[in-house]
């Protein structure tokens, strides 16, 4: 267990410390998804606008991972992956963090709402709400269907940066929300599955915890089944086309091959390794029988990603049309 730190009414906290509180690789993928369902959306907006509302997405993101860190300092400060977290490490002070969430927050919201519109902002404020309360202090610790649920923070995005140009957020919108959705559970427990030790020391129920290794396995598969269809529906509406149809195949058919490997192999049934040192070590150096949740997990990140990026693609001008009507 990390100590706390012996003068904590002390804040040794740098710059780079509170840039670490926006949880900048997630706001990456949260900036990208965004930026996805602005393009894609039908209409025009001005590009000043469109910064804007990007910006503010890219900030209330940050703040609800600055919440995020205040609310589990304690419990980041148990897992060997979070524990250099600013707040865990006792370089940030829980009330700053906590201070520095709201007011971005506050900002992000506001400023979105009188750059674009108060749909975009309302959507703004619930994936702001929904990760840092909903989920955070009231699904974590509570089920291990907390991150199927919990997924759905991650999920806003691309129907925000829609709702930025157009004001409404349509079935189209939705369909991006629900690709984010469904591929959240099998990517997320596939790190569970070689991370359960650290879950389990900060008692966090998740899948591997909760219900064993052998049914997390099960429940990826059945996930990505899911999953995979509706990556691909895009490719016959509007919202995809030739490209996107090749991408989203090729790619699902790869994604469910390796949650095949994963169901049939023992990964999660043997302990993590007692300590790996840096957080990448503790992403990716795991055991050999862990290596297909490992595999699926990193790969799981490169097909979402470039699924969204298939349609940003697909917004240049001479590229085929959609597949769909």
């Amino acid at each position: 267990m990390t100590e706390a730190p012996a003068h904590p009414e002390l804040s040794t906290a740098q710059p780079q410390d509170y840039v670490q509180l926006l949880k900048p690789r997630v706001m990456s993928l949260v900036i990208f998804t965004a930026v996805t369902g602005l393009v894609v959306a039908p209409g025009d907006i001005h590009p000043l606008s469109a910064i804007l509302a990007i910006l503010c997405i890219a900030v209330g993101a940050g703040a609800a991972g600055a919440l995020n860190m205040a609310l589990e300092g304690e419990t980041d400060a148990l897992m060997r992956r979070t524990r250099g977290r600013p707040v865990a490490a006792g370089r940030v002070r829980k009330g700053d963090a906590m201070a520095y969430g709201v007011v971005l927050a506050a900002f992000s919201v506001m400023l979105l709402g009188m750059a674009s519109n108060w749909l975009a902002a309302g959507l703004l404020a619930l994936t702001i709400v929904y990760y840092a309360v909903f989920y955070t202090l009231m699904l974590k610790r509570r089920t291990p269907q907390n991150i199927v649920i919990g997924g759905a923070a991650g999920a806003f995005p691309p129907v925000i940066g829609w709702a930025a140009v157009t004001g409404d957020a349509p079935w189209q919108a939705w369909l991006l929300f629900l690709i984010i959705f469904l591929w959240t559970p099998p990517h997320s427990w596939a790190l569970a599955l070689y991370s359960a030790g650290d879950y389990a020391r900060a008692g966090i129920p998740m899948m591997p915890v909760a219900r064993g290794a052998r049914s997390t396995r099960l429940q990826i598969l059945i996930y990505s089944l899911l999953f995979v269809p509706v990556a691909v529906a895009p490719a016959f509406t509007s919202l995809g086309g030739l490209l996107y149809g090749v991408v989203a195949v090729t790619g699902g058919l790869i994604f469910l091959g390796l949650a095949v490997r994963v169901w049939r192999s023992r990964a999660g049934d043997q302990p993590d390794k007692a300590e790996a040192v840096g957080r990448e070590a503790a992403l990716y150096d795991v055991r050999a029988e862990a290596k297909p949740a490992r595999n699926l997990f990193a790969f799981s990140i490169l097909y979402l990603m470039a699924l969204f990026a298939a349609l940003l693609v697909e917004q240049l001008p001479g590229l085929p049309p959609s597949l769909g009507l």
